[in-house]
């Protein structure tokens, strides 16, 4: 998932620079008008199809019984086997289909609590899928999901750094978008969340200095090798190549995926070069 979500970010010094790399996305980038709606391109059967390809057969067998459980029951029940079938899809590593599930159960009792765990999926599903239809319909998804947690609660800051990200992600104006997660830093200083999205775009705009202290404040907070390697790419980008050779294998150590590994060699390698 990590690698997925590495390799799905249009990011100087992780993909080939194009004309479009580096620059801002502009407003509603991923909302066009012809962008199809979440529902023709997300539904439960046809994720569940796709996701079941990829699983153990037996696995796959178990889900499908639950599933036909699901399909027969009515209300608080069909709701408890949607909840069951939520963390199914998420112990196989499924996201999707689980996000979808967890929809269902915030629609059948509609909480803060129900609205974030949906939007959270959705977004966890956006992060690591490759598939370029789908990601648009999945944060959709969230960012309806996080304005139905604020309609329960109007100052959750994880729901409003849930809405933030999906519009710094092309649900509308950026800067509307920006301004929401540096609301939600100005309150918690070290939320990870908004300081790795901020961060996030700070590269994603150019703005490499902006973004070093973004991803320090996320490893000060919690370690991960996504903001390692973002604070890398910043560094490469800026000339700090020493640095950016330790915040790269920062990265391959706590990741420790052959894949990532393998891009990370060839980039300290690269790096090593020109110093």
């Amino acid at each position: 998932m990590l690698v997925a979500f590495l390799f799905t970010r249009d990011i100087k010094g992780l993909v080939k620079p194009t004309e479009e790399n580096g620059k801002m996305p502009s407003s509603g980038q991923m909302a066009g008008a012809a962008s199809p709606s979440p529902a023709s391109v997300l539904n439960l059967e046809t994720s569940s199809t796709a996701a079941k390809n990829v699983i153990n057969k037996n696995l796959a067998t178990d889900i499908t019984a639950l599933e036909n459980s699901y399909k027969g029951a009515n209300g608080t029940e069909k709701i408890q086997f949607a909840k069951q079938l939520a963390q199914k899809w998420d112990d196989v590593e499924q996201i999707t289909p689980s996000a979808l599930y967890l929809e269902v159960v915030a629609e059948g009792e509609p909480s803060t609590k129900s609205w974030l765990a949906a939007g959270n999926q959705f977004i966890k599903a956006f992060e690591s899928t490759q598939d370029s239809l789908a990601q648009p319909a999945l944060l959709q998804k969230a960012n309806m999901s996080y304005k139905k947690a604020l309609e329960k609660d109007s100052t959750n800051i994880e729901a409003k750094t849930g809405l933030g990200v999906t519009i710094v992600n092309g649900l509308g104006a950026p800067m509307q978008g920006i301004a929401m997660l540096l609301e939600v830093v100005a309150k918690e200083p070290k939320n990870v969340k908004a300081n790795m999205n901020l961060g996030l775009f700070s590269i994603k705009s150019g703005q490499f200095d902006k973004a070093i202290p973004r991803f320090n404040t996320v490893i000060a907070t919690a370690p991960t090798p996504e903001a390692y390697f973002y604070l890398g790419t910043a560094l490469e980008n800026l000339g700090r190549n020493k640095e950016a050779v330790d915040a790269y294998l920062s990265s391959k150590k706590l990741a420790a995926n052959p894949t990532l590994s393998s891009f990370i060699d060839k980039k300290v390698a690269e790096l090593k070069n020109k110093n």
